[in-house]
């Protein structure tokens, strides 16, 4: 059973998150926050880290641009739920591919292990990450050469729907994409719970 949860903003999302996932408190969640690491984002890394232990979860750190193959094998395969940060797409793409942790998360959703993904956590679920460069820079990430997401869902999810920073880059994404690709937009308030072929708006 594949199953997703995918916010634009978690601290925003957290109760809709303890409330569907209660099962999950005292089990192991992998942390990931290397797409903040390409941005000044670092402290909200940390924040959402907090919110996961007052959900009762225990996280696990990963950045993946710093750790190595066994490390990163290890904390993703062992944990009961995956959390990817947000923070810059292309630099979070680029890792996860150079390091073949892209094809590890796939394998251990395809056994059912839960996804959280926080804007550019959710932005890699979708079929490629182009359409996002409106609002994050293809520049952080030299050495991505395959835009191609993790494909875990058809559609595109595009955060951060009148937010105050993202207007202006959402509202192009819009302009530019709509009649293109199916674009699933939700505000910093929203999530999209996905189990199986079941996809749910939830809102905070």
């Amino acid at each position: 059973m594949k199953k997703l949860f995918l916010v634009s903003n978690f601290r925003n999302t957290a109760g809709i998150f303890k409330l569907l996932y209660r099962d999950y408190r005292g089990k192991k969640a992998v942390f990931i926050p290397t797409a903040a690491m390409a941005e000044k984002t670092g402290i909200f890394a940390n924040y959402n880290k907090r919110l996961l232990k007052k959900a009762g979860l225990i996280p696990v750190t990963l950045d993946i641009s710093k750790a190595e193959g066994d490390e990163i094998k290890e904390k993703i395969c062992e944990s009961d739920c995956i959390f990817v940060n947000g923070g810059n797409t292309f630099f979070l793409l680029q890792e996860l591919k150079r390091t073949g942790a892209d094809r590890l998360i796939k394998a251990e959703i395809d056994k059912g292990k839960l996804y959280i993904g926080e804007s550019a956590g959710a932005i890699i679920t979708s079929p490629d990450i182009e359409y996002i460069k409106a609002m994050d820079s293809p520049a952080k990430a030299p050495l991505l050469k395959d835009c191609t997401g993790l494909c875990l869902t058809d559609f595109y999810t595009l955060p951060h729907d009148e937010a105050k920073g993202f207007k202006k880059a959402v509202c192009k994404i819009k302009q530019e994409y709509s009649d293109k690709i199916h674009l699933q937009i939700i505000n910093n308030y929203q999530a999209i719970a996905i189990e199986d072929e079941s996809i749910k708006i939830i809102n905070s």
